[in-house]
């Protein structure tokens, strides 16, 4: 049986949910599943924007065929072809002979790679400001490289104002009959989804996302259609300003996260008089997270959401401790920067992790490093107290700025 919602009166949202998968993209965990959004225009001519993973197939063609309701489907926009969009193309394509696909040169290139098909006659190449008249609605399409694979492009229905945005302003989290981010509370179930999805997915291309939020500021927009989670039809200066602070790496907010490592409990305890110290210095809402029980993709979104970091690490194996070691490569690996530091390690009879943290965090642009850097000899003692006190007011003489 179908399941869709009307976006607008000839904009149907024709997507599905998955709450089994347990693993986006095999790596992300996501305990509120997935949502795979794709969208129809009726008109004179019917498009479909983009197609769903293969997990929802035959929800998907089910709610296509009611749409459609004995129409012919004329066009599919390929807006982005990683196979959670794309895994359907193949089965339009034989359940449709008319229907041509409507895509950039990389798309085609990309499609190849995927499928042995034969398109002859069946595409339809744009550029970069191409139009599509499907009647009473026009597509405009806008190129996106790298947001995040190459080929992306963005698609812009002129009459009623939408964006068809690929990936751009997505999130993880399965959608529970509520479309729209105005009928759900967006700040309190949805925006650190929001936030993880891109931090994580998107997250090293700052400087693309920023070339496209350019773009498409001279646009219009009353609605944004993205290809996971809900669809923006109100407060879009919101999502936009969110936006704006991920893709320039500024802090959402102005407060301390510690990430610890601690394998018998002494360096997490060091942790927590830090952070019990900065709490009676007025410090609100601090986090904590044991690097080693929590998913990097949290810890990522965490970095990109606190303007001040503490890393608490024992030495390992002469270097630093394998999941504080993997957190800080994917922080360098998505491009993380502009942060204020504070490091702390630990060792019994040679703690060098520190210096090797420093090293690893010089490698990232604007990452200003507090003194001192506190070190632990096996369990903190009061002759150490002096220098986590230190750590504590750099922080919080940084804090007030």
């Amino acid at each position: 049986m179908y399941c869709t919602r009307n976006v607008s009166d000839s904009v149907v949202w024709v997507g599905a949910s998955d709450r089994r998968l347990a693993l986006f993209e095999n790596l992300f965990p996501i305990s509120r599943g997935v949502a795979y959004n794709s969208y129809l225009i009726l008109d004179e001519k019917t498009v479909l924007m983009d197609t769903v993973d293969s997990s929802v197939t035959r929800q998907f063609l089910e709610n296509i065929y009611h749409t459609l309701n004995g129409r012919k489907l004329d066009y599919l926009v390929v807006n982005h072809m990683e196979p959670d969009h794309c895994a359907n193309i193949e089965e339009l394509m034989i359940r449709f002979p008319g229907l041509k696909i409507v895509g950039n040169a990389k798309t085609f290139s990309f499609i190849n790679q995927f499928y042995d098909m034969d398109l002859e006659g069946r595409t339809v190449t744009v550029k970069e400001g191409d139009t599509l008249s499907l009647g009473a609605h026009t597509l405009h399409f806008f190129f996106a490289p790298m947001v995040h694979w190459p080929e992306v492009m963005v698609t812009y229905e002129e009459s009623e104002q939408i964006l068809f945005s690929a990936d751009a302003f997505g999130s993880f989290g399965a959608l529970n009959g509520n479309l729209f981010n105005d009928e759900v509370n967006f700040d309190r179930d949805w925006l650190s989804d929001a936030r993880r999805y891109y931090c994580n997915i998107v997250g090293k291309y700052g400087p693309q996302v920023q070339a496209a939020l350019k773009k498409l500021s001279a646009l219009t927009i009353r609605t944004i259609c993205p290809l996971h989670g809900p669809v923006w039809r109100s407060e879009l200066n919101y999502l936009l300003d969110k936006y704006n602070l991920w893709s320039t790496y500024t802090p959402e907010d102005k407060g301390v996260v510690i990430f610890y490592a601690s394998m018998y409990g002494d360096t997490e305890n060091a942790a927590n008089i830090l952070a019990a110290g900065l709490a009676e210095g007025g410090v609100k809402e601090i986090a904590m997270y044991d690097v080693s029980s929590t998913h990097v993709s949290v810890l990522i979104a965490e970095a990109f959401r606190c303007s001040h970091l503490v890393f608490a690490a024992p030495t390992y194996n002469n270097g630093i401790y394998p999941a504080m070691l993997n957190f800080l490569h994917d922080m360098a690996a998505l491009n993380m920067q502009n942060r204020t530091v504070g490091l702390l390690e630990n060792g019994t009879w040679g703690p060098v992790c520190a210096k090797q943290m420093r090293q690893l965090l010089e490698g990232m642009k604007g990452m200003e490093i507090l003194e001192p850097v506190v070190t632990v000899k096996s369990a903190l003692k009061e002759n150490g107290m002096e220098q986590l006190d230190a750590l504590k007011d750099s922080l919080l003489a940084s804090l007030s700025k």
